[in-house]
């Protein structure tokens, strides 16, 4: 899913994948408890200011990883 932020600080949601002129330019791998929780996150980052300090609203890809087995201790 297609995630970025507004102006008021709420998630925009598309999807639920980029087109094919889009490519992955790094990624971050976030604990949450929730699908809202990582769409927020995303949103916050979407609006991280580019040049002149503006929001950039930059649409991020948002996909669900598999979890790991339980860890003992």
């Amino acid at each position: 899913m297609l995630v970025r932020g507004s102006e008021s600080g709420t998630p925009v949601t598309d999807g639920p994948f980029p087109e094919a002129k889009e490519f992955l330019a790094g990624f971050w791998i976030i604990d949450c408890d929730t699908h809202e929780q990582a769409h927020a996150i995303a949103a916050r980052a979407s609006a991280a200011p580019g040049p002149g300090g503006e929001p950039l609203y930059m649409p991020i890809e948002v996909r669900q990883l598999m979890s790991g087995p339980a860890r003992d201790g």
